[in-house]
């Protein structure tokens, strides 16, 4: 049951890691990469689609982001989606494909980004955080079933910790690369 508990600890932390690094993908640096475009919703069909199901995104560049539908239909859609997202982005279209220019970050711009990042961090170490509660609490459960001993619950509470303090440092190492590439000029 103990090891239940921990095997559940360490997934729930994983999954803040990896939503964290799914976040900062979004956020933009200077360079193009495809994933920059991961949140943009194409209103098209009837329905609101994320970009990468109704087309190609290639970024040849590292200022460039090239946009190529599969349907030349939705062009429009697409241009709009992009002009509407907060990236601050603007698509020009040729008929057949549309450009998207990354341009250079202004030093104040990376600032606040880095602030933007930060508060993903926090954010990601909050639930971090929420998940050692859980535990804990679980464990503090069994200790009061009897299920386990004072010694053990000790023990695993300070597992408990050992866990938690590993996944916030990954998160640390993390929000340093992510401040370092926002930074690059």
């Amino acid at each position: 049951m103990v090891e239940e508990i921990l095997d559940e600890l360490r997934e729930r932390m994983d999954k803040s890691i990896e939503a964290l690094r799914r976040d900062f993908n979004r956020v933009r640096t200077g360079r193009a990469v495809p994933s920059l475009l991961d949140g943009v919703k194409v209103s098209c069909y009837g329905t609101s689609m994320p970009i990468n199901q109704v087309a190609t995104v290639t970024a040849p560049e590292s200022r460039l982001l090239l946009i190529q539908p599969w349907d030349l239909s939705i062009m429009g859609d697409i241009e709009r989606a992009i002009l509407k997202s907060e990236l601050g982005l603007t698509p020009m279209n040729d008929g057949k494909i549309i450009r998207i220019s990354i341009p250079m970050l202004t030093e104040e711009r990376r600032k606040e980004l880095v602030k933007l990042v930060r508060k993903m961090s926090e954010e990601a170490k909050i639930s971090i955080r929420n998940a050692r509660r859980d535990a804990n609490d679980m464990l503090k459960e069994l200790k009061k079933e009897s299920e386990i001993s004072e010694d053990e619950f000790y023990r695993r509470q300070d597992e408990v910790q050992k866990i938690t303090d590993e996944r916030v440092e990954k998160i640390d190492e993390v929000t340093a690369a992510k401040e370092r590439d926002v930074m690059e000029v």
